[in-house]
């Protein structure tokens, strides 16, 4: 499904901003951690108690024992509730606990002070006991009701080895009563944990809002940006990952906007070019006298020139198109020395001019030798066809980089022209009655920035315009195996000798 701009809409999923996310997982994760912290602490808390309320329970059948076992002032008991009513007397109760003394089944003995448990409140725990005590060991275990759960300790009295107790001192621990403390400590730590998520939450989205302003202000920038406006850009504020986010989306937009005022340009710069050949075809179609086979065949004769220079035009605009790509250039390691001397004689082919080498530098380096030797040799045709025909080719190494010159004898550049040599479709005022449509220069600059390097031009010493390819070195200590070179083209037949004696190499190549 489209909206009204074309754009795609997901149907039936809902809008969850990526604010609302960060403040729901923030919390989330805050709220397991502080329950995960408050169970474990009321686990471990709880285990704490009942395993108190054991100990205690086992010191109390520790001081029964040894009150029956010392006797009383005469070192005897004289019976067995003697000896029961001592221990029920100086027990020690503590909070949340009852004691009581049974003989014969029955309550018999009750401390004199009242305690926090009636261990008579509940008619079925003396059976329970009863019950469970049927010999003479004690017994530590649990009662439990739907309202009660006690831990209690029963431990028999006997004076007389020999004879069955029938006398029972009990004390028992609320166990609902001694969780009670901490389960108040845990609804106060839930209160107070739910307090805490209600801040993190609030202070959540204070953060992201800060934190994702920038973000939110890049969609909406990115929402105003069009063809026609293109001239917005991010504000960066800070020093963080999102203001170099910010800043990156601004050389983004850069980009584009260099791109497409380069493509309007073109089209621009395309039109006019076409413009001219188109209206002179057009012109002269609509003039000619269809009777006169000899301005007809002037006409065609003219009509096909302006074709063939329209097609050119198109072939080096795909080749300048060609070289913005992706992989404008396919670098391999060269011997500089070896292309630039096969380049030379290709060179010398081109119709109209005398080329010559003037040394070049040994070095192997890392560079495409079709788009350079395409490059040279355009510097050559210019040469060629504005600077008189004498044209003087040769490379020098000056520090990190190979420079390959290329020098005419022409009336050169003049100093005003030399910032806009190299733009697409620029023709100097003396190169209009020459062939050419302004786009050699510009493939050159292109190939070298390709390399990473530039182009420019000078006056050369005695007249006549030093154009400078400078391509970075990239150096091998010996030749790569993977060593690069071009095969060599024939000789063309009508070189002539004289124009290239001043290389020995070619000399030399032309005698074998």
């Amino acid at each position: 499904m489209r909206d009204s701009k074309g754009r795609g809409v997901r149907v039936g999923l809902p809008t969850v901003s990526v604010r609302t996310r960060l403040i729901a997982v923030i919390t989330i994760v805050a709220a397991f951690g502080l329950g995960a912290v408050g169970v474990v602490v009321y686990v471990e808390e709880r285990q704490r108690i009942l395993a108190q309320v054991d100990d205690l329970l086992v010191a109390n059948l520790a001081a029964a024992r040894y009150l029956v076992e010392q006797g009383d002032e005469g070192g005897t008991w004289e019976s067995a509730d003697a000896a029961l009513a001592t221990v029920v007397q100086r027990a020690a109760p503590d909070d949340n606990t009852g004691v009581i003394g049974l003989r014969d089944d029955d309550v018999a003995l009750v401390p004199g002070v009242a305690l926090d448990v009636d261990l008579q409140s509940t008619a079925g725990f003396v059976p329970h006991i009863d019950r469970t005590v049927t010999d003479a060991q004690p017994r530590i275990g649990t009662y439990a009701t739907e309202e009660i759960t006690w831990r209690y300790l029963a431990v028999p009295i006997a004076i007389d080895a020999d004879a069955p107790p029938a006398s029972t001192f009990v004390i028992a621990y609320d166990i609902d009563a001694e969780l009670a403390e901490i389960n108040s400590a845990a609804r106060v730590f839930l209160i107070a944990s739910g307090v805490v998520l209600v801040v993190i939450a609030g202070v959540g989205a204070v953060v992201a809002t800060r934190l994702l302003r920038p973000l939110r202000q890049m969609r909406e920038t990115a929402e105003r940006v069009s063809v026609q406006s293109l001239s917005e850009r991010l504000p960066i504020v800070g020093r963080d990952d999102v203001s170099e986010l910010a800043h990156t989306m601004n050389d983004m937009l850069d980009r584009l906007d260099r791109a497409l005022s380069s493509q309007r340009q073109l089209l621009s710069d395309v039109g006019h070019e076409l413009k001219t050949p188109i209206t002179i075809v057009r012109g002269n179609l609509e003039v000619v006298d269809r009777d006169d086979p000899e301005d007809v065949r002037e006409t065609i004769d003219l009509a096909v020139d302006e074709l063939d220079r329209m097609a050119d035009l198109v072939r080096e605009l795909a080749s300048t198109a060609a070289l913005h790509g992706p992989t404008p250039i396919t670098a391999t390691p060269v011997d500089a020395a070896d292309l630039m001397r096969q380049v030379l004689r290709k060179a010398q082919s081109i119709d109209g001019g005398t080329v010559t080498g003037d040394g070049f530098a040994e070095i192997v380096t890392s560079l495409d030798p079709a788009r350079v030797t395409q490059a040279v040799l355009q510097l050559v045709q210019n040469g060629v066809t504005h600077g008189g025909g004498q044209v003087t080719l040769g490379t020098r190494l000056v520090e990190d980089h190979l420079d390959i010159v290329v020098r005419d004898r022409g009336p050169g550049v003049p100093e005003e022209s030399r910032a806009f040599v190299f733009d697409r479709f620029h023709r100097g005022a003396e190169a209009a009655s020459r062939p050419g449509n302004g786009l050699g220069l510009n493939i050159v600059q292109v190939i070298a920035r390709a390399h990473g390097g530039s182009v420019s031009v000078e006056d050369a010493d005695g007249g006549g315009a030093r154009f400078v390819m400078t391509l970075p070195l990239v150096m091998s200590d010996s030749v790569h195996p993977g060593l690069v070179i071009p095969p060599r083209p024939p000789l063309p037949a009508d070189v002539d000798t004289t124009s290239a004696s001043t290389d020995s190499e070619i000399a030399s190549a032309r005698g074998a």
